[in-house]
């Protein structure tokens, strides 16, 4: 997009769009220049060129005839290299898959934002097979954090091209997916509003998958109002059922075990410092502990995670043959751990989650959301990860900590721009409700977003 239209949110370009201001075919050539020019080449995996232009073209000749879809129409979305695309294969961020067979159709929810008048652009990149909360991929490369000025910094994962295409201003929404905090993580490391929506919300046909017990979707993009439309969108609704809260009509109770260990000066900071901004605005806040999280990482410590031992039945064909090879020597290792993991462990883990499910919501109030850091450290420096395999292990640990929390107890959530921490880098503010939700949160989101994004 030219400078006009860099970093707008949806809201900002549908404006343009309805009024005749701005022209879906102008709008979707600028993406697309801005796209092949970006300093960054590592953030597109597949530029859908033929594809873009016919569905801005159509949005055109339809906003003209007064025959608008909506407030999404000739609105540029990218996808995560997850989403079937028809006529190419879905490759996952991985070269193994590169010569699958091409997809019949695309997934439901692509056909869902493309019935909504959305225009779709291209593919991005992620870590391979999704199995990472860090972004790296050596395979296409790793997009750089693009609010980094010191030193090259993840994009976080497993949805880094998702974050990166926004936070750069190519695309104002991307579609992601999160197992273990794949749209949570990328976009508080790149200083966006993440959804992950309840498992479940929208269809996963042509989506493909991680660990179908913890998978879930969502939008990456810059403002909570852009996804409650796009959540809407993607159901096949025409109007969001989701409005926006009073904040003094919110309660916010805040864990005080795991969450913050060990977590950053900086991002605690931002943190508390947040708090106080809600709390002065109206928002009830209280601080509990909640010992179901320290159960559910002792579960996984005794039995090994969920992702791990689905993920492992998915790939250990895989893992097994020569494309073991071709693959992140990374994820391999990760995913070979899902061999030592048994039947017994995995079903006992399952009973388990489905016990500190009914827990934590008896001790939820009414219309009362968890709030704590998404991540407890800010992005880190790139270099380092890439030498040494060790630290990516490490790392990629503490990354995902506080966000697979929530995937582990079936919740939905956002995570929203909050202040900056160490090397002026966004630090994520992660709000959380259970399973369906989704327009509580949501809601709850939107009348919070400028009381935490100021300061």
């Amino acid at each position: 997009m030219t400078q006009t239209h860099l970093g707008k949110s949806i809201a900002q370009l549908s404006v343009l769009i309805q009024s005749g201001s701005l022209d879906p075919v102008a709008l979707v050539e600028e993406s697309l220049d801005a796209i092949r020019t970006y300093k960054d080449q590592a953030i597109f995996t597949r530029l859908l060129e033929v594809r873009a232009k016919e569905e801005a073209a159509a949005s055109s000749r339809r906003l003209r005839g007064g025959r608008s879809r909506g407030l999404l129409d000739g609105i540029p979305v990218a996808w995560k290299d997850l989403f079937a695309i028809a006529g190419l294969p879905t490759t996952a961020g991985s070269i193994v898959l590169a010569d699958a067979e091409p997809a019949q159709d695309d997934a439901d929810v692509v056909k869902a934002l493309k019935a909504a008048g959305m225009v779709a652009v291209g593919r991005v990149n992620m870590s391979e097979f999704a199995f990472s909360g860090l972004g790296l991929n050596p395979h296409y490369g790793t997009p750089l954090n693009p609010l980094a000025f010191d030193v090259a910094r993840i994009p976080g994962g497993s949805s880094s091209g998702s974050a990166v295409a926004v936070a750069a201003g190519l695309v104002p929404v991307s579609i992601g997916t999160d197992t273990g905090g794949s749209v949570r993580i990328p976009s508080a490391f790149n200083g966006l509003v993440g959804y992950k929506a309840s498992r479940g919300r929208y269809s996963m046909a042509g989506v493909f998958p991680l660990a179908t017990s913890l998978d879930s979707l969502g939008p990456l993009c810059r403002s909570v109002q852009d996804a409650i439309w796009v959540d809407a969108a993607m159901r096949g609704r025409f109007v969001p059922e989701a409005g926006r809260a009073e904040p003094t009509a919110l309660s916010i109770v805040v864990p005080t075990n795991v969450v913050m260990d060990n977590a950053e000066d900086g991002v605690i900071a931002a943190f508390e410092a947040t708090l106080g901004r809600l709390s002065a605005a109206g928002v009830k806040i209280r601080r509990a502990a909640f010992p179901a999280f320290d159960r559910l990482f002792q579960v996984m410590a005794e039995n090994g995670p969920l992702a791990t031992a689905e993920a492992f039945v998915l790939h250990h064909r895989r893992l097994a043959g020569p494309e073991a090879e071709a693959m992140d020597r990374r994820v391999v290792a990760r995913t070979r751990l899902g061999e030592k993991i048994t039947l017994i462990g995995y079903l006992e883990t399952l009973k388990v989650r489905e016990q500190l499910i009914k827990e934590v919501a008896a001790t939820l109030g009414s219309n009362e959301f968890i709030a704590y850091p998404t991540v407890a450290h800010v992005a880190p420096a790139l270099a380092p990860l890439e030498a040494d395999d060790e630290l990516f292990v490490k790392v990629n640990g503490r990354t995902l900590r506080n966000t697979l929390i929530g995937n582990f107890l079936d919740w939905c959530g956002v995570s929203l721009p909050c202040g900056t921490g160490d090397a002026g880098m966004p630090v994520g503010l992660l709000l959380s409700g259970p399973k369906d939700h989704d327009e509580q949160l949501l809601s709850s989101a939107s009348a919070i977003e400028n009381i935490a994004v100021v300061g």
